[in-house]
């Protein structure tokens, strides 16, 4: 009786009740491989900063070559930046001199003052001496666990579809900025998953608030 009375009080003075089990912040971080793409980077960039999230770029020597000034954009609107190796090959069949080549060449073309955080090899496919490589030139290796193979579709409603379906907190996001389809999906599953309560931080970001430390040479897919 004086539980229930005291209780009534709480409630009429507008007090608030401890509510346990309250819904925790979710973070997810988006990556873009492949770029930078040239209409297709600034329509993204564009898309994001009007939505004021901040994404990982793994990109291609060859392909900053060719858009240094998207590449510029990229670092200066506070993106991070991971390397996706020079020519898109595939690393797993590189030797030790081949994969340090491939990385020093694609770091020499970075912005000024842009250190990358990450390897991403193309396909994800790894070896030991990706590894090696990795660890020598400081850099952790990122994989993914959300894919929604946006590289074989053109279709952005299922692309998207398949990101807000299967996305969880923690989740590291795989996408392309190569297509008009794959931006556009990009920037919906921005929109749906903000409205879910998600919250979009960089990889890096995504590791420091789940407590995880990046070690060079280690693969991560989530945190």
């Amino acid at each position: 009786m004086i539980l229930r009375r005291l209780l009534a009080i709480l409630l009429c003075l507008g007090l608030a009740v401890p509510a346990y089990g309250a819904t925790q912040e979710k973070y997810v971080a988006l990556t873009f491989d492949d770029g930078p793409s040239g209409r297709f980077t600034r329509a993204l960039l564009d898309g994001l900063e009007k939505r004021n999230v901040k994404a990982t770029f793994l990109l291609c020597g060859y392909r900053l070559k060719d858009y240094p000034r998207e590449a510029g954009r990229i670092h200066a609107e506070g993106h991070e930046i991971g390397l996706h190796g020079y020519s898109h090959s595939c690393m797993a069949d590189m030797c030790q001199e081949e994969l340090e080549r491939e990385l020093a060449d694609t770091m020499a073309l970075l912005p000024e003052g842009c250190k990358p955080a990450f390897l991403r090899p193309p396909g994800g496919k790894c070896s030991e001496a990706v590894l090696s490589a990795a660890r020598q030139a400081d850099l952790g290796v990122l994989s993914w666990s959300v894919d929604p193979k946006d590289w074989a579709s053109h279709d952005a409603q299922v692309i998207g579809q398949t990101v807000v379906q299967t996305v969880r907190d923690g989740d590291v996001i795989l996408l392309h900025d190569m297509s008009d389809s794959s931006v556009e999906a990009a920037l919906s599953i921005v929109d749906e998953l903000k409205a879910q309560g998600f919250r979009f931080v960089t990889v890096s970001e995504l590791a420091r608030l789940k407590g995880v430390a990046i070690q060079p040479g280690k693969v991560y897919q989530r945190f």
